[in-house]
């Protein structure tokens, strides 16, 4: 409290505001200089001019995000529907530019700060759930083949560090494709967090799987569901309830390990912090404990966040069983 807010310093224009001196021995946090970078902290280095664009794709995935998660919000599967197609398709097209559509073309290398932050974890989290569940469902099938591939996908991305995994998807995957068929630096560690998160994913929702018990899948074989509607109407539903804050844990690790994709090259907010750190004019022994108080509170407000809705979420489908 007394170096973010009552030892800081709000006002100024260059280091020397945020220097001790007699009339203020104890000098806290450097908020200008927080104020002068906080452009470059949300959007790296995307043109002045564009910005607009990334303005409203975050407010497109705030509209998706709270249609989605608001449970008594009218038309929830429009909001589906939403989120996870019209989203991802018009957020690229904004993002990345169509110059038929008058959007001139960003080059990711551009992108950078909370745009690239936002960006990795929730396609991280979005692919992640599906994809392990897919992967659980996999390990636990009576085909050998698809039993084998799943149980050796997990295990070998789980018993490596993810600095590893970005870094095989960055340095490593353009050695074994064509030039012109090597992915974007950003989409390859887009690709590299899906994946290794859906591994993690898929240990947690097998978890899940188990905890359920066997008179379950007697009873909807007894009912004459396949194999598929068993899993999506009776299995799943029961074994993701009880596996919430096994998944909120994940997701909330998964956001915070998006810090890691600056190893690759990718400017995410952390990454611009530390750039904008050693800039001369703000050269201060505060400006860096700054910096990381910023990235601090903007990664607890999110995790945080989903704790609380994931504890929500608890809450009421207990309330509904007790009921039951």
């Amino acid at each position: 409290v007394n170096f973010l807010l009552i030892d800081a310093v709000w006002s100024g224009t260059e280091r020397t505001a945020c220097m001790a001196s007699e009339r203020q021995p104890h000098v806290g946090a450097c908020w200008p200089f927080v104020w002068e970078r906080l452009n470059y902290f949300t959007y790296g280095s995307y043109p002045i001019p564009q910005r607009w664009r990334v303005d409203v794709f975050f407010t497109m995935l705030a509209v998706g995000v709270v249609w989605l998660l608001w449970l008594e919000a009218p038309r929830r599967g429009l909001g589906a529907l939403y989120f996870f197609v019209v989203l991802p398709v018009c957020s690229f097209i904004l993002l990345s530019g169509a110059p038929a559509l008058g959007l001139e073309t960003v080059d990711t290398s551009l992108w950078g700060g909370v745009l690239v932050t936002i960006v990795v974890s929730a396609v991280g989290i979005v692919v992640a759930l599906p994809l392990g569940i897919v992967l659980a469902l996999g390990r636990r099938s009576t085909m050998p083949a698809v039993r084998l591939f799943s149980v050796i996908f997990i295990e070998f991305v789980r018993g490596v560090p993810l600095i590893t995994v970005l870094f095989m998807a960055s340095v490593m995957l353009p050695l074994f494709v064509p030039e012109h068929l090597t992915p974007d630096k950003l989409l390859r560690a887009l690709i590299g967090v899906a994946l290794f998160a859906s591994a993690y994913m898929a240990e947690v929702v097998r978890a899940g799987l188990q905890a359920i018990p066997r008179g379950q899948y007697e009873a909807a074989t007894a009912l004459g569901l396949k194999f598929w509607p068993c899993m999506g109407l009776i299995i799943l539903p029961q074994a993701l309830r009880v596996t919430i804050p096994n998944i909120v844990n994940t997701t909330i690790g998964l956001f915070k390990d998006t810090t890691l994709v600056f190893v690759v090259g990718i400017f995410d907010l952390l990454r611009t912090i530390e750039v904008a750190r050693i800039d001369p004019k703000w050269a201060t022994p505060v400006t860096s404990p700054t910096g990381y108080a910023v990235a601090a509170l903007f990664y607890w407000v999110f995790c945080y966040a989903m704790a609380r809705y994931a504890r929500h979420m608890e809450l009421r489908l207990s309330a509904g069983r007790e009921r039951g």
